[in-house]
């Protein structure tokens, strides 16, 4: 049974390893329920690892995750989906020889079921509009960033309770970027709770309300999005 107060995800003094490379050292977030958290950091500080940890695909070697106040450390990845965690990773996971439609209708069959495919469509082109402009276009021909728009609507359509994005920016032009973060403002205004991974702060801080800031592994700081803005101004963190 569900914790009606915790947060939707605690990570709790989580430290995680490739091998013997230690890449999380003593990391502590949380993200409340509706909450947008906002996760800085230059690259290779290990934002990917508390991404991967957060959704269960990487098993914290010391700390606890919990979701919902459920301690959910070291179980499977689809028991992380099954509370409702959806996991947007870095860069573009399509069928590239397929049209929009098809990659989408692919994803909704096996998430949705038969019956939830028209409903997903609808509900994909509402969020982003652009795909539906381009519904019967082959995938592989999509700019890099509508790629990503694709990725990220077989996510999106079934309004997770907590979405965990991995660098949405990363390689997009300006206003791609501002459509994608238009349509997380969305989701998050209907209840989805956010952590969103991000090295460029802009973005980012326009959405959440408080950030927390990775260097090597280890939190070095956290607090409102105004604050971190001021935290970045003074060059406390640099190369954002």
């Amino acid at each position: 049974m569900t914790d009606a107060v915790a947060p939707m995800l605690e990570l709790r003094n989580v430290e995680a390893a490739y091998g013997p490379f230690r890449a999380l050292f003593g990391v502590s977030l949380t993200v409340g329920r509706g909450e947008a958290v906002a996760l800085l950091g230059a690259n290779g500080v290990g934002k990917t690892t508390v991404a991967r940890v957060a959704s269960g695909l990487i098993a914290p070697s010391e700390g606890q995750v919990l979701v919902e106040g459920i301690d959910m450390s070291g179980r499977p990845t689809r028991d992380y989906a099954r509370m409702g965690v959806a996991h947007a990773p870095e860069g573009r996971s399509i069928f590239g020889t397929f049209t929009v439609e098809e990659n989408l209708t692919l994803s909704f069959r096996q998430s949705l079921g038969k019956g939830g495919v028209v409903g997903g469509l609808e509900r994909a082109f509402e969020l982003f509009p652009r795909l539906g402009e381009r519904r019967a276009q082959i995938a592989g021909t999509l700019s890099g960033g509508e790629q990503r728009m694709l990725s990220l609507a077989r996510v999106l359509v079934e309004s997770p309770p907590l979405l965990i994005a991995d660098e949405l920016s990363l390689g997009l032009a300006p206003v791609i970027i501002n459509e994608v973060y238009e349509t997380l403002a969305t989701i998050r205004d209907a209840g989805t709770s956010l952590l969103i991974v991000e090295q460029h702060i802009g973005p980012a801080l326009r959405l959440c309300e408080r950030a927390v800031l990775l260097d090597r592994g280890t939190v070095t700081w956290e607090g409102n999005a105004e604050e971190a803005a001021e935290v970045v101004a003074s060059s406390l963190f640099e190369g954002a």
